[in-house]
């Protein structure tokens, strides 16, 4: 089902399309490709919105949270604006002190998609990416489809193609609360469990040192579930510099992550092709949200698939660069369960 949104101060309309399965309904705008509302089922029944969001259009331009944001070319952090590619050094336009997130100031989730398709189960929209968009080079046409399988899953693929050499690393920045969005409150007692065996400290800056450090013996061990608020306040390095955890963790079994509300019986288990996992609590949320919900510190939980932040400087990692003319694909899956 497809409605208007509301209008942009630009006078620009944006769209809201509606797509149903399994239990699931999850609507979307075509403003930055973004997940507004995903409504889940929990034990008795009832059904909740599980991701932070607004009520028009204009609060996705106006504030800067990236909720429900599709991210791309680049997700997360390159340090100084810059990388080599193909020999060159390619600048890009930076957005966070010297350093570019997200892409840069004109992210994707502050543009208007196109409609590709829309059946009852699924919408797919399409974004043309000049040559040069933020220091990006080549022409890249991108599509996202958003299904609902039937099973309890939200399959979120992420198609690109560009003539030139590029970067394609992109992901989905909802915050999740398996307790509903209208209690903030609850989501950083939710109980995470994550199998990875390394993280990736971060500088002052939210930029990778390069290394690879064991989670044992540390606040970052998610091996055993626990609730994100256990450890958040320890007298830890990482999370002091970063206010909370927003952190890289490494994948390498599915599923990556698994959330569980035990209130609510609702569980939510992340299933990737990426190589990393970034763990975001939410560390400097301060915004309104839906229905004039107050979205404060920790109100959400960021689960987002991704290459490793700064990779295209870390000679040892791998790198999220697609030749020219060669289709990028990449898809997570958002597997629901209530009980």
């Amino acid at each position: 089902m497809e409605k208007k949104f509301s209008n942009l101060h630009s006078g620009e309309e944006a769209c809201l399309y509606t797509i149903q399965n399994g239990g699931l309904t999850a609507k979307i705008t075509n403003l930055g490709a973004t997940l507004v509302q995903l409504w889940v089922p929990d034990a008795s029944g009832t059904v909740q919105d599980v991701v932070l969001g607004y009520d028009d259009a204009q609060a996705y331009v106006d504030n800067d949270g990236f909720l429900g944001a599709t991210v791309g070319r680049n997700a997360n952090r390159i340090a100084d604006s810059r990388f080599p590619l193909d020999g060159k050094i390619c600048v890009l336009t930076p957005n966070e002190g010297e350093n570019n997130l997200h892409s840069g100031p004109h992210p994707f989730n502050v543009r208007l998609w196109t409609l590709a398709n829309l059946e009852q189960d699924s919408v797919t929209l399409t974004l043309e990416s000049p040559d040069g968009d933020q220091g990006f080079p080549g022409t890249a046409h991108i599509r996202v489809t958003y299904r609902l399988d039937g099973e309890g899953c939200l399959h979120i693929c992420y198609e690109g193609r560009s003539d030139r050499e590029t970067v394609f690393n992109m992901t989905n920045h909802s915050y999740f609360n398996l307790a509903g969005q209208e209690h903030p409150e609850k989501a950083v007692h939710q109980v995470l469990s994550m199998p990875a065996r390394h993280f990736c400290p971060d500088d002052a800056q939210n930029i990778p040192t390069g290394e690879e450090c064991p989670v044992a013996d540390t606040p970052m061990d998610f091996r055993v579930p626990k609730p994100i608020s256990r450890d958040l306040d320890a007298d830890y390095e990482p999370l002091h510099l970063q206010g909370g955890y927003d952190h890289n963790f490494e994948v390498f079994c599915n599923p990556c992550a698994t959330l569980t509300d035990p209130d609510s019986g609702r569980s939510m288990a992340v299933y990737t092709d990426c190589p990393g996992i970034q763990l975001y609590s939410g560390n400097y949320l301060d915004q309104t949200g839906k229905d004039g919900v107050h979205y404060g510190k920790h109100s959400g939980i960021a689960l987002e698939t991704q290459f490793y932040p700064d990779a295209l400087n870390k000679p040892k990692w791998k790198k999220p660069i697609v030749p020219a003319g060669k289709r990028y694909v990449s898809e997570t899956v958002y597997r629901f369960s209530w009980r």
